[in-house]
């Protein structure tokens, strides 16, 4: 089960390598404007309502952000899991680990890709 694995092995740093570009550019400043900006009244509470957010997330190009902010920190979560999972001494059961946490983040993406599609 291992080879298959070391074929999709570029497929999935390119994902978690994604997800970290994307959590550091993008969900870092989102959690500053959500957690100080709003409360602090930097931000007015108005500039996220249900409208904005939701005008924004029926545009072609917002729905592709969208996608990528839920999935790309998806496959880098599975993958940091794996290899936590390989320190601390589960090599011997990678070949069952880890197509099942990635079939995890598959199936997750898929899901993610289903509720984007029908906002």
């Amino acid at each position: 089960m291992k080879h298959p694995l070391l074929k999709l092995e570029p497929l999935i740093w390119l994902l978690f390598g994604q997800g970290i570009l994307l959590g550091t550019i993008l969900l870092t400043p989102w959690l500053l404007v959500m957690g100080l900006g709003i409360p602090l009244g930097i931000v007015p509470a108005d500039a996220l309502s249900y409208e904005r957010a939701h005008l924004l997330a029926s545009h072609l190009v917002g729905r592709l952000v969208l996608l990528g902010l839920i999935v790309l920190p998806l496959w880098k979560g599975v993958h940091h899991m794996r290899h936590t999972f390989i320190d601390f001494g589960g090599a011997k059961r990678d070949a069952l680990v880890a197509p099942l946490l990635y079939l995890l983040a598959a199936l997750g993406s898929l899901l993610a890709l289903v509720a984007v599609v029908r906002i």
